[in-house]
């Protein structure tokens, strides 16, 4: 009887690139680039983004939690890598010259809760519940029995009165460094589980180890997909259609500058 012995698939070999802010500027080009070459790809993936926003401001209203939609819809960003998935795609087909069809598109998207991306949109929801945990944590802290009933009333009571202005500052601080520590998980391990078979973990630890040893040009990137997330919510989520696929298209063409492979 012949044994039977299981070989691994080999790991690709990766080295990080020092990278330079001129990377950066160039990396979003490149990502303008691609979604002028595939629009209506870039507007059909940003166009299931900004509506998953808007049907979750509709059911905070409708469960009369309209205090929780301004926390929600800044905390929403925070899982943009995972929906950006289908634009890494686009850009990786058009890099290698294959036919970019809706088909092949989105059934390499659906193929991806096989792979270990999937363990990764675990891990970007988890942050985010993290997320939404502790501003009703420091609700309760600053605001305790007098959470507003409406929007307005919400936003009014946060930017006019010492304990809901101290809300704000504590929330953005914890919330800066809640957005850091994702960002620096996910900015090149989504890219690159997409790209290469590899486990979630070394994906994640090679993700962080890029931002570490290139933290000036990673930090800006990140400083750009942040402020332009929170730009585009300003109009009911409308700028997520534009938003979401110029920084997708142009995360993958930074993962492909920092990170070789062979």
């Amino acid at each position: 009887m012949e044994e039977q012995v299981m070989h691994a698939a080999p790991q690709p070999k990766m080295r990080i690139n020092r990278l330079e802010v001129r990377d950066v500027t160039a990396a979003l080009a490149q990502g303008m680039a691609d979604f002028r070459r595939y629009p209506l790809f870039g507007l059909f993936f940003g166009g299931i983004y900004a509506l998953g926003g808007l049907f979750i401001v509709v059911i905070l209203s409708l469960y009369h939690q309209p205090w929780m939609i301004i926390p929600v819809a800044i905390g929403f960003p925070l899982i943009g890598p995972f929906v950006a998935v289908g634009l890494y795609e686009i850009s990786r087909r058009h890099e290698r010259a294959e036919p970019i069809t809706w088909r092949g598109v989105l059934t390499e998207v659906f193929r991806q809760r096989e792979r270990q991306l999937s363990w990764m949109a675990f891990a970007v929801l988890f942050v985010f519940w993290i997320w939404i945990y502790q501003v009703r944590l420091l609700l309760a802290l600053f605001l305790g029995f007098k959470i507003p009933a409406s929007l307005a009333a919400f936003a009014t009571v946060v930017t006019t009165t010492p304990e809901g202005m101290l809300f704000l500052l504590v929330g953005t601080l914890v919330g800066g460094v809640i957005a850091t520590v994702l960002f620096s998980l996910t900015v090149i391990s989504m890219p690159l589980l997409l790209d290469h078979d590899i486990d979630f973990v070394t994906a994640m630890l090679l993700s962080i180890r890029t931002v570490v040893e290139n933290p000036g040009p990673m930090l800006a990137f990140g400083l750009i997909v942040g402020a332009g997330a929170f730009l585009s919510l300003l109009p009911l989520f409308a700028g997520l259609f534009i938003a979401l696929p110029v920084l997708g298209h142009a995360t993958w063409h930074l993962y492909r500058r920092a990170i070789s492979i062979g």
